[in-house]
């Protein structure tokens, strides 16, 4: 039996969040529509073709309820039928132009209503709370899909992000002190200091809008590019990102001409070690130092282009 402490704090969350949204308010979106009319429409529009038993079984609507809705936009004009040729008894529903942009008005007053609540947040807030939908939907969905895996150039913001993202993980997993962040943060800002973007390159991966994996590639000089701060979130690991955003820096030098690139790690960064053995580097020199609190054992590696 589930803790009834967590129930009553799960149903609070539900009665705030419909509050939220507005979902039990007669004019959703302060349109003539319901939050359920509003979401018929929208997979109406989204799959481009539908019959009224998908709808009633996917939405888990009554038949004869979802009859009536379809009844009222059929007469509104925003949505015609056609015999499905796979089931005479039944009907495809597609869109017209006045529910297509009906639909999209919709959807422009659902982002205004985010936008303006998150607009009401600090700096990272919004991504936290994502981050938090996120973690629900998987927990509660895990048959969900994910949303896609997107590696992009860095925006403002992002250089702080791997900075605190850096300082807080590797301070959690390995026990270093303040002095990685410290040093995280001396990269960082040289490089935005310094930034050639003929030379130079920051990825961000990001997965529905949460930064989730970053590198850099810089400028050593004499042709020789500079790779740092690999790094791959926990809840992304086992996808294979931290070889897709080595492979950017090493797709890059070769684009740039560089003979060499070199990076400088830690033995005990088994995952990140792996992956540049994959990739072609080689350790060409080791040393023993405490320069983040625990004694560690640092490597710099090459990769001969």
């Amino acid at each position: 039996m589930s803790d009834p402490g967590l129930i009553d704090t799960a149903r609070e969350f539900n009665r705030f969040y419909t509050n939220f949204l507005g979902v039990l308010n007669r004019a959703y979106l302060d349109t003539e529509f319901t939050l359920t009319d509003a979401r018929v429409l929208f997979e109406i529009c989204s799959r481009k073709g539908v019959s009224a038993g998908a709808l009633a079984r996917d939405l888990q609507l009554d038949p004869a309820y979802l009859s009536r809705i379809l009844k009222r936009f059929r007469a509104d004009d925003l949505i015609e039928t056609k015999a499905d040729p796979g089931d005479l008894r039944s009907q495809i529903i597609t869109v017209t132009t006045k529910g297509q942009s009906q639909f999209e008005e919709l959807g422009r007053r659902a982002n205004a209503q985010i936008a303006e609540r998150f607009d009401t947040l600090v700096d990272g807030e919004p991504e936290s709370v994502v981050s938090a939908m996120a973690a629900i939907r998987a927990l509660l969905d895990p048959e969900a899909a994910p949303p896609p895996l997107v590696i992009r150039a860095h925006r403002p913001g992002d250089i702080g992000w791997i900075v605190q993202s850096q300082g807080k993980a590797y301070t959690e997993e390995y026990g270093w002190d303040m002095r990685f962040e410290g040093l995280v943060a001396e990269v960082a800002g040289k490089f935005l200091a310094n930034f050639d973007p003929s030379m130079e390159y920051c990825w961000i991966a990001e997965r529905g809008g949460i930064n989730i994996g970053s590198i850099l590639l810089t400028n050593g000089g004499d042709g020789v590019a500079k790779l740092r701060l690999l790094y791959v979130d926990k809840a992304a690991r086992g996808l294979g990102l931290g070889k897709m955003l080595v492979n950017e820096c090493i797709r890059f030098a070769k684009a740039r001409q560089y003979r060499q690139i070199t990076l400088w790690t830690n033995d005990v960064l088994h995952a990140a070690r792996g992956i540049y053995v994959k990739a072609g580097f080689r350790v060409v020199s080791e040393e023993r130092h405490q320069m983040f609190g625990p004694e560690e054992n640092g490597q710099t590696w090459v990769l001969d282009l």
